[in-house]
């Protein structure tokens, strides 16, 4: 057991653990065997990660916008200088390749959280004015104070950032729990805004981070301090969240499951097709597949249906998943047993009209690699068509028209994201509009910006991240009338 590193919690600028001593094992899941252990965060952690955090909000409220500049504007150059030790911690985290991890997470980290710096000194209301007469009516922007946030396993390290960098950006002060399995990265993450934090002489309960399990998450949620709870997660934790929160009216902020549709025309010609149907391996496969945005669910015009699944079948077959320094490697293992169970359950009860085009199968016996996967001949009503399988699957269906692509596209509870794919921009349009979800892509997909909104609708939940958009998500607005 000496080669097992311990993690710890980071409350009010220190590193302790758990008040009873309890701890989790955090498992390699390109082995299946623990590297370290975390805490698990009990009522008492929670307490004294509150208490930390309400104690340092007065004073990060009342601190100007650059002074909230700078702080951001400094971590960002922190983790820029000790990338390599993030991307470390994250490929042990979830055994993702490790030049994805630095191109795809690190680079754009450091961007969003430079996009945040700079939101922080455009906190403004309305411009003064008089709606009654012999008054005048001023609209402030302000903190809500305490936010309880839960990040998933999936991307613990940029999801930390999404949480973290709004809220403070705003004046908020922070309790950010990762995932039980997925906690090394965003330790070291508060490590490193720890370090800015003193630097800077501020609060030193502006971030706080502690470890542990659904139930520390509920404590969290549950306790009176936080104003605001947000969440990146299942359905499930979502409503749980949901429903906790309720019970003393916080507000909440939820990022939940996607079930994206890519809807294929048949205007497109062959290497238009080839291009598409690439891209389209990318962002389906990327993460294997845990990503609530992935392109795993494939409306096809039925003319070009077969050329279209012969392509795809034949990329997924092309396409490798591996280790974190084997090359060659598009994404790593899923990130926990039970995960892999659940994409292989999906597989294993596929109906008889299904048919598996390529993977289908684990990958080795060691570690929770699962093949690239296309599965075709699916209907409308199929479990897997209308579930989140959050792996390296992507079913294929076939519409005759626009119409039913649309009701196809529309018919499922997740409302994330979607993509269109036709050269005809009067028909992406019209789909732009028809299609319920918080994002639509035209002719790419899974492309994200810092300046645009991350959220979706009915299940996938509500509220935004990233953007302008998403910082307002951390403010309260307030109405000052004076009379003159």
């Amino acid at each position: 057991m000496s080669d097992i590193r311990t993690l710890r919690n980071y409350i009010n600028g220190e590193f302790v653990d758990a008040q009873d001593g309890r701890t989790l094992p955090v498992v390699d899941p390109t082995t299946g065997e623990a590297y370290a252990s975390s805490p698990l965060s009990g009522a008492a952690d929670v307490d004294a990660a509150m208490a930390a955090a309400a104690d340092a909000f007065p004073a990060w409220r009342d601190s100007t916008p650059s002074t909230r500049q700078t702080l951001l504007l400094k971590i960002a150059d922190a983790v820029e200088a000790r990338a390599d030790e993030l991307v470390e911690a994250e490929c042990r985290n979830t055994g993702k390749p490790r030049p994805v991890t630095r191109d795809e997470e690190v680079v754009p980290m450091v961007d969003q959280i430079r996009f945040f710096a700079g939101a922080a000194r455009m906190l403004e209301g309305r411009s003064a004015g008089e709606y009654a007469e012999g008054l005048t009516s001023i609209i402030r922007r302000e903190p809500i104070g305490v936010c309880a946030q839960v990040a998933p396993w999936n991307y613990p390290m940029m999801t930390a950032v999404w949480k973290f960098a709004p809220a403070v950006a705003a004046g908020n002060t922070v309790v950010l729990k990762p995932s039980d399995t997925t906690p090394a990265s965003t330790v070291l993450l508060a490590e490193i805004v720890g370090g800015v934090v003193k630097e800077l002489g501020l609060p030193a309960g502006i971030l706080n981070v502690i470890c542990g399990d659904r139930e520390t998450g509920q404590l969290m949620v549950e306790h009176p301090v936080p104003a605001l709870a947000a969440i990146t997660g299942s359905v499930r934790a979502g409503i749980q969240v949901a429903g906790s929160a309720a019970k003393d009216v916080k507000r909440v902020h939820l990022e939940l499951g996607g079930k994206a549709p890519v809807v294929v025309f048949d205007d497109l010609d062959s290497a238009a097709l080839e291009r598409a149907v690439d891209s389209i391996t990318v962002a389906g496969f990327f993460n294997a597949g845990q990503d609530c945005t992935a392109a795993t669910r494939v409306l096809v015009h039925e003319s070009a249906h077969d050329e279209f699944v012969a392509l795809l079948a034949k990329a997924a077959a092309d396409t490798r998943t591996g280790g974190i320094d084997e090359d060659g490697v598009l994404f790593g293992p899923l990130n926990n047993v039970n995960q892999l169970a659940q994409v292989s359950g999906f597989v294993d009860r596929l109906p008889a009209h299904a048919k598996v085009e390529a993977g289908g199968h684990r990958v080795g016996d060691k570690g929770y690699f699962y093949a690239p996967t296309v599965v075709s001949g699916l209907r409308q009503d199929d479990e897997i068509v209308q579930n989140e399988v959050f792996g390296p699957v992507i079913t294929v269906q076939s519409f005759a028209d626009e119409d039913q692509a649309v009701e196809w596209a529309n018919g499922v509870e997740f409302a994330l994201a979607s993509s269109v794919w036709t050269k005809d921009h009067a028909r992406a349009m019209r789909m732009s509009k028809r299609l319920d979800f918080g994002c639509v892509w035209i002719n790419t997909h899974m492309i994200l910006v810092a300046e645009m909104p991350h959220g979706g609708y009915k299940k996938s939940g509500y509220g935004k991240d990233l953007s302008a958009y998403g910082f307002e998500d951390y403010t309260r607005i307030k109405h000052v009338m004076t009379s003159l």
